[in-house]
């Protein structure tokens, strides 16, 4: 419209503007001319619509180019991470959808590294966002330093990091040495201002010429892969085979499985014997958690306790089971203790200590005959929040046993922070402490240093009378193991126990709390 209407003041102009610049030449020299005024009026109108058309168009034109600016920006911002620069997803999936292709033209293999820094959650609840962020920031250099300049990078999420790299297919070695040495500079401190942050780097590579028809399937078979590098300890890096998707396909059976069976008390608990190694008397068990899967059969806690740790089921399915344990052991013998160990993601609740109360309130279940087992790497995460909790459960009677002693980080220094009253050894140095000399010194020095604190120790794994001997003579005092008997269910615990004469007399279920027990936690 502002187009039409300044063409047409033009056209008026050229028309009327000669005619009174002619008269008004004429006019100023003296001559006979008339100046009509009506075309001065309308020349001079004609100039003020082409001065509005113009100004309106400049006016124009500075918005179209203010859109067009916002429009890039706009388009900059769906494609790529504001934080590193690198590539978002979407646009990974895409310009590696062209390079995928490319690569299979040339006769290349494509492979997809997927980073992960480690732990990176536990930089942000210790030094903050901003830290964090100025972190990703300076990974995201390294990274890119780190790699070849052909290479597609990507941010997939907070701490998840992609590299595409074109490689000849015979020779995959070359992305074995860009992961690395990812891994050994990533690994380096990094300076941020006056903090010094760690972190390490756990790496899922996948290549396109080998079960991989797309840059999605890449993506997703280098994430299992990524998983695979996690689980077997983090800080390497692995490549994708065709076991860890039908890993990833049993995983989802089981968590769907585990989903059903941690509610309908499914996963019930089988009890380990624990012996007096002076007398031979039975002391207590410690209660194991088992599954009989509907379809798979005996599925052990090695294989459905990560599982259920990565759902956030764990803290429901303790429970479960401590319940079960609870109620058939209630009538045993008032001599006999339970041992039920406590998984470090439970730790992380600071309502932990009041679950368990509240769990033996409800089953009359005495808090003096219950022993929480705690490993040494559990301690690690938050040793404050472990202190709190230890320290509830102790002040109701419970006793508290530092589990597999000496393989974890600073054993010494968490027998100083926390009143632990037994320490376990583990089953790794009592299984071997016959052939290896190592072995005997570890297990040796562990009895003489709970000796020593007054904290008698229990040796786990024995599996022959030389070894109880030699433990014996040592003057550990309890021990469990297979040779003591396989894991029984309730039903054959308590057979056991008839046998043995150590079954109480059933208690009123409806008599008052124990002593010692908090009541107002009860319901």
């Amino acid at each position: 419209m502002t187009g039409a209407l300044t063409g047409a003041a033009l056209l008026l102009f050229i028309g009327t503007g000669g005619g009174v610049l002619l008269e008004a030449i004429e006019h100023l020299k003296g001559g006979n001319a008339v100046i009509d005024r009506t075309l001065i009026a309308a020349m001079f109108l004609n100039v003020a619509l082409i001065l509005f058309g113009w100004f309106r168009y400049r006016g124009l034109a500075e918005e179209l180019s203010q859109l067009s600016d916002a429009d890039q920006r706009a388009k900059l911002l769906s494609q790529y991470d504001p934080l590193t620069g690198f590539l978002n997803r979407r646009s990974l999936i895409e310009e590696g959808a062209a390079l995928f292709t490319g690569s299979l033209r040339r006769g290349k293999a494509l492979a997809l590294l997927t980073i992960d820094l480690d732990h990176f959650k536990t930089v942000n609840d210790v030094h903050g966002y901003a830290i964090g962020d100025a972190l990703l920031t300076l990974v995201a250099e390294k990274i890119s330093a780190l790699v070849p300049g052909s290479s597609l990078l990507a941010r997939l999420n907070a701490d998840e990091f992609a590299c595409a790299v074109v490689f000849d297919a015979a020779y995959p070695a070359v992305v074995d040495r860009i992961a690395d040495r990812l891994i050994a500079d990533l690994s380096k401190p990094f300076l941020i201002g006056e903090t010094e942050v760690h972190v390490s780097t756990s790496i899922g590579i996948a290549r396109s010429d080998i079960d991989c028809t797309s840059m999605d399937a890449l993506l997703r078979t280098s994430d299992m892969a990524l998983h695979a590098a996690k689980v077997a300890g983090r800080n390497r890096h692995a490549w994708f085979d065709g076991a860890m998707e039908r890993s990833v396909q049993l995983r989802g059976e089981l968590e769907a499985g585990l989903r059903v069976a941690v509610p309908n008390d499914a996963i019930v608990p089988f009890f380990e014997q624990q012996v007096d190694l002076t007398t031979g008397c039975i002391t207590g068990f410690e209660v194991l958690a088992r599954w009989e899967h509907p379809t798979r059969g005996a599925i052990g806690p090695e294989v459905f306790i990560p599982i259920a740790e990565g759902i956030g089921l764990i803290g429901d399915l303790s429970l479960s089971v401590m319940r079960q344990a609870f109620t058939a052991a209630r009538d045993w013998d008032a001599g006999l203790s339970l041992s039920i160990n406590i998984s470090p993601v439970q730790l992380r609740d600071a309502w932990l200590a009041q679950k368990i109360i509240k769990t033996l309130v409800e089953t009359g279940f005495p808090a003096s005959r219950l022993e929480i087992e705690i490993t040494e790497s559990a301690l690690f995460d938050n040793l404050p929040l472990a202190q709190s909790i230890v320290g509830s459960l102790k002040n109701q009677g419970i006793s508290i046993a530092l589990d597999d002693f000496g393989t974890g980080y600073s054993s010494l220094a968490h027998l100083r922070a926390l009143p632990f009253d037994r320490i376990k050894v583990d089953k790794s140095f009592v299984g071997s402490m016959l052939d290896n000399p190592d072995s005997m010194a570890i297990v040796n020095t562990i009895v003489r240093l709970g000796d020593s604190l007054n904290l008698p120790t229990t040796a786990e794994g024995i599996e022959n009378a030389a070894i109880e001997e030699r433990l014996r003579g040592m003057g550990c005092a309890k021990g469990q193991g297979y040779l003591y008997g396989r894991p029984l269910c309730a039903a054959q615990v308590r057979r056991l126990l008839a046998e043995k004469r150590l079954l109480a007399q059933r208690p009123d279920i409806s008599a008052p709390p124990q002593r010692g027990i908090a009541p107002r936690l009860a319901g």
